[in-house]
């Protein structure tokens, strides 16, 4: 079992990148039906870093059940009972697409807390939460999938298929990015120069106590 330190974390996060890569795939033969499903092949020895590549992986799941009812509530040919079922699945799936990403955060302040050095309140802080960094490498590994499927089309015209594919090696490029940024995110915790926040965004459409369109006509 690996002693904690800033570059186990930076390790695993790695993986855990590669995972929602190579999950995106693997769903599209077979799909979760659940977040705890979605992390159960999860190899990680430390717990507490098999704990965070779990909840990384639950929340790329919802963005995964997301891309495909948003897709069905984008078609013409079928009735308003499916629409109102995909806005309904659609909400709910994006709830738990932001729980998931409060999680991570949180998640990832406890493995950092005991190795952050003592900073005052003056330090800066991000404006994008760890968790926010991990979302959005999530939709870029199903942007990136779906993307490659438009590359490998048989019905598609040469300049669509050079189009798509001039689209995927900007999408990878993003990605890469990104990815590098939260390893320098997380050289900026370890040294003191930003502190790490988890950011809540306290959803009110799904809360019968907070959207008026639902406590107003109970």
């Amino acid at each position: 079992m690996d002693t904690l330190s800033f570059e186990v974390i930076k390790s695993a996060l790695e993986r855990a990148f590669d995972a929602q890569v190579d999950a995106t795939a693997r769903w599209h033969e077979s799909e979760p039906g659940t977040p705890e499903a979605a992390g159960a092949e999860v190899t990680e020895k430390t717990p507490a870093l098999a704990a965070l590549h779990r909840l990384v992986l639950a929340q790329h799941l919802m963005n995964f059940k997301l891309w495909h009812v948003e897709d069905i509530a984008r078609r013409k040919d079928v009735g308003p009972e499916v629409i109102a079922d995909c806005k309904y699945r659609i909400d709910g799936y994006n709830q738990h697409r932001n729980d998931y990403m409060e999680k991570v955060d949180v998640c990832m302040i406890s493995l950092m807390q005991p190795l952050l050095p003592q900073v005052d309140d003056s330090v800066r802080i991000n404006t994008e939460s760890l968790g926010m960094a991990v979302d959005r490498l999530s939709i870029l590994s199903l942007k990136m999938f779906h993307m490659l499927e438009q590359v490998e089309r048989t019905d598609a015209t040469e300049e669509h298929i050079a189009s798509c594919r001039e689209k995927l090696n900007v999408l990878a490029e993003q990605r890469e990015d990104l990815g590098r940024a939260v390893m320098d995110l997380l050289g900026d915790y370890a040294v003191g120069k930003k502190r790490p926040k988890t950011y809540y965004q306290f959803k009110m459409y799904n809360d019968p106590n907070l959207n008026p369109e639902l406590y107003g006509n109970r």
